[in-house]
Formats: structure tokens, C-alpha cells, sequence
């Protein structure tokens, strides 16, 4: 055992650990996993461009542009040449998948070990599909990277739910002032609160988080880094597999569901709800607001399919599709 591995807590050893047993991931990328869950309130904050840091190099590279503009179109020529190409796009290294409120909570109640791959169908990217949870109930909440890098955040800021070693215990010993340990129902209380309030479950996929599933995030549309990227065309969240869809002869056009869509997908007019089902991503905050009761959320195939871990279990063992 070298002097580094000496200094690092006994999360961070354990993730280098299990890091040295896949296949492919590169020295880069277990620094890069560990920055990334060592620092998140760093990286987030630099990634959003929050940070004073990331304001100061974003200013640079607009001075550089004006210097020379053909820095511009020199990106614009690499990004459709990736487009074209089928490349890994960042998206495809960093994702989320859209919970409705009861997918995320039988995901925190699964109580019990799980490995498996997601197909594309569910996890819609190139990279990071593996769904691998070790001591499930292992569930530390912490504050939201997203809100902490916002001068006006949305409230509360607990609201981040990471599962499953290592990370669950990467995050609590090395943010242990932002982050708790909390129980399995506790976690299904802040899921519950949280589409209370309108906001969006991500069940989140990274590459360099030894390219699985690690945490379950509440999102608000205002300070969500992943929701931003996703209105400027990176598309880095997936659908749940749902969409609302309403009862035109019960609503009354009210609008009151339209302020909680975090995707722009609800428009009321003349006493009646229009909804884009492209924008929708079937979260199904809109569905509980509706006094009336006449929305819901039809599974739409079209949009991918839902991350139901009984249903890819039995898919992984060949004993039935997915749904």
C-alpha cells in the first residue's frame, strides 16, 4: 500500500478499490471520479460557472473569441463533426434519468443488493448505464451543490439523496458539515416533500462515478445545473417514459399546474390546457396540483422506457422485455 493510499479515508481507498476492477477506467478518470465526489460544491459551482473562478476564465475565453473569431466556428465545425460522428458527447458522460415521485421511491426502498446494466431504452446515453448497489440503504442526504453555487437558492437545501457504497460514505466523511446519514424512510419523506414543492427527481449516471447510477437529486428549474444545460440543447436528462396528458372535460383551465412544470411543457388558454408532449418529460409534478384532478401521466414508449429495476431485472435474466 503506497503513502497516498495511507492518506485517503477509508471511502475514498474503497472507491479507488472497486475504481482498479473496471476494466478501461483510466488513472484520469479515478482522479477525476474522486475530485468530483471529494469536492462537489468546487465542481458543480465551476461547471455551472457559478464560481468566481469559472467566471473569471469564461470572461478570457470571450476576450480570446473577440480576439479571434475563428476560435467560434472552429467549435461549432468540432461539435457537428462529433454530432455526425456518433461520438461520446459530455451528455453521454454525465446524465440524468426523470423519476416520477413513485419510481424514485421504490428505487430508495429497494432494500436490497442490485447489479445490472440498463439498456438504451432506459438510459438513453453511450456510457454510464450500470445500476450497482452495494449496501442500498446506505443513503446520506447532503446539500445541493446546484443551490449552494446560487446567490438565491431555492429552499431547503438538504435535498440530495446519495445511495450505496462507496459514495454514500465518500460524500458523509469528507462533507460531513453538509451531509447526514438518514434512513430509508427519512429519504422517501424528503422525495415526498420535495414533488410537494414541484420539483424534479433525477436519478443521476456519471462516467467517472465508476460509471453507474449514485444519487437521486430533487431539481428545481432555477437552480439546477443539469435542467440549465438541458434548455441550452445539452441534452443530459432523459425521459421517465411518461407524459401528462389531461381530462379536457374535468379541467376548468385553472393554469394552476402550469407554474410547476419545470420544462415549459403546460400552456393554458381559453379556460383550457394545451400540453407539448415533446417538452414533457413525464416528472409528474404537474399531476398533483391539478385541484380538479384531470391530469395524469400514459406511459409513452417513444419517450424510452421507465427505470423500474424489478422490470430490468427480469429483462437481465431473460424473462420478459421491459413492460
Amino acid at each position: 500500500m503506497n503513502l497516498l493510499h495511507l492518506l485517503l479515508k477509508p471511502s475514498a481507498r474503497r472507491f479507488f478499490e472497486e475504481a482498479d476492477t473496471l476494466p478501461g477506467f483510466t488513472t484520469a478518470s479515478k482522479l477525476h471520479g474522486y475530485i468530483y465526489l471529494r469536492w462537489p460544491y468546487f465542481y458543480i459551482s465551476m461547471a455551472t460557472g457559478e464560481h468566481p473562478l469559472a467566471r473569471g476564465l469564461m470572461r478570457l475565453s470571450r476576450l480570446l473569441d473577440r480576439l479571434r473569431p475563428s476560435r467560434v466556428e472552429a467549435r461549432r465545425k468540432a461539435r457537428r463533426a462529433l454530432k455526425a460522428s456518433g461520438g461520446i458527447r459530455y451528455a453521454d458522460t454525465y446524465h440524468g434519468k426523470v423519476l416520477p415521485t413513485e419510481e424514485a421511491t421504490r428505487l430508495v426502498k429497494i432494500g436490497r443488493e442490485v447489479t445490472l446494466t440498463a439498456p438504451e431504452s432506459v438510459v438513453p446515453y453511450q456510457l454510464a448505464r450500470d445500476i450497482v448497489l452495494k449496501n442500498p440503504d446506505h443513503i446520506v442526504v447532503f446539500d445541493c451543490p446546484c443551490r449552494a453555487a446560487r446567490k438565491n437558492p431555492c429552499s431547503p437545501m438538504d435535498v440530495c439523496l446519495v445511495m450505496g457504497e462507496p459514495f454514500a460514505s465518500l460524500v458523509l466523511e469528507h462533507n460531513g458539515k453538509r451531509a447526514r446519514r438518514i434512513s430509508v424512510d427519512e429519504a422517501a419523506d424528503i422525495l415526498k416533500a420535495e414533488h410537494a414543492r414541484g420539483h424534479v427527481h433525477h436519478a443521476f449516471f456519471k462516467d467517472v462515478a465508476l460509471g453507474r447510477f449514485y444519487a437521486i437529486c430533487n431539481c428545481c428549474g432555477c437552480c439546477c445545473g443539469a435542467m440549465a444545460a438541458q434548455r441550452n440543447g445539452v441534452d443530459m436528462l432523459a425521459s421517465s417514459g411518461f407524459v401528462a396528458q389531461v381530462d379536457a372535460e374535468a379541467c376548468v383551465g385553472c393554469g394552476n399546474c402550469v407554474q410547476f412544470c419545470q420544462f415549459g411543457a403546460l400552456k393554458a388558454r381559453d379556460r383550457a390546457l394545451q400540453i407539448k408532449s415533446a417538452r414533457c418529460m413525464g416528472c409528474g409534478a404537474c399531476v398533483s396540483k391539478c385541484p380538479k384532478q384531470a391530469l395524469s401521466l400514459r406511459a409513452d414508449p417513444s419517450r424510452g422506457m421507465p427505470l423500474l429495476v424489478e422490470e430490468l431485472e427480469k429483462y437481465a435474466s431473460g424473462g420478459q422485455s421491459i413492460l
